[in-house]
């Protein structure tokens, strides 16, 4: 195994150490996966879960996977939807910093934070990213959107982008590089693609989108191979070593997310942005030091708005 291997995920669960354990509604974990997921995050120290879903059910799989849960606060609830309106209940109420996805489906789980009047909307638009390690990359790589919004629009990625710049300033990077990608490094009119990355690199520099630097397009290339950015002769401080990817739409993130976790051995970490509060997001198929992962950006990115907060009350 490449020595790199994890490595940037285990500089992620050490930075959350110090850190109180964050408070997290863990919606209906009635699987192994999911349940191990927010125990062995408690064990060390990144969340403290609240179990929300039907006890003798959760008290089952605790016993059969031999996990220790006398310790955990349980919320009833009797079936799924009800596990993701409760979860959603505790982060409204502030007794939860963050939402856990357990073993229900994602568009349960989600149909329930985007309720106008009893979610967890904010004025941003919901997106999703990738926090990827990807052995033998030198820094981490953030994806989005490869698993919430279908076909963005101009607008929608302003929010996308701005989402992305705000979890990488909680994670530490200042100034991310954003690599706006399309099928090639020219405006083409007849590809949308590249004409959304050269406008929302324009409202960057009108100060629409803040705290990143941001150029496109740029294809995957010499987005993050600075070889390959060089041989083409494209400049800037983005090309070659770009930190954010910010893919035209859904398919064309899946498909890349997927690739470099499957050709490239790389480890995925899910989070959903621009809601009241991180939701964890995690697959059946992650590992357990990826949804470890998943959990200890969900609360840097918790600290990071509390010390916003903190300096706009000053």
């Amino acid at each position: 195994m490449n020595e790199r291997r994890r490595e940037k995920y285990e500089r992620l669960i050490a930075a959350v150490k110090a850190l109180p354990p964050l408070p997290t509604a863990v919606a209906h974990p009635c699987d192994e996966a999911s349940l191990r997921g927010a125990i062995d995050a408690a064990r060390l120290g990144i969340i403290t879960p609240i179990l929300v879903g039907p006890r003798e059910r959760i008290e089952a799989v605790a016993k059969a996977a031999k996990l220790d849960i006398s310790a955990c606060e349980f919320v009833e609830a009797p079936f799924s939807h009800a596990a993701a309106e409760a979860a959603v209940a505790l982060v409204r109420a502030g007794r939860a910093e963050a939402l856990m996805k357990g073993s229900l489906h994602t568009d349960e789980l989600m149909a329930a934070v985007v309720q106008r009047d009893t979610g967890l909307r904010t004025e941003r638009r919901l997106s999703h990213c990738f926090i990827m390690d990807v052995p033998n990359h030198p820094t981490t790589l953030f994806i989005t959107d490869a698993a919430i919004n279908i076909a963005p629009t101009l607008e929608d990625k302003v929010d996308i982008v701005q989402n992305a710049i705000e979890l990488a300033h909680a994670l530490g990077n200042a100034a991310p590089k954003v690599a706006i990608l399309s099928a090639m490094e020219t405006v083409n009119p007849k590809v949308q693609s590249t004409i959304d990355a050269a406008a929302l690199c324009k409202m960057a520099d009108r100060g629409q989108i803040t705290g990143g630097v941001l150029d496109g397009p740029l294809a995957l290339d010499n987005a993050i191979s600075p070889e390959a950015a060089s041989i083409k002769k494209i400049g800037g401080p983005v090309a070659g070593v770009a930190d954010i990817l910010i893919v035209p739409d859904l398919e064309a993130g899946n498909m890349l997310a997927k690739s470099l976790s499957f050709l490239a051995d790389a480890d995925a970490a899910g989070i959903v942005l621009g809601a009241r509060v991180p939701i964890i997001l995690t697959s059946r198929a992650d590992t357990l030091l990826t949804r470890l992962a998943s959990c200890a950006v969900a609360a840097l990115l918790a600290r990071h708005r509390r010390d916003l907060l903190a300096r706009t009350v000053r």
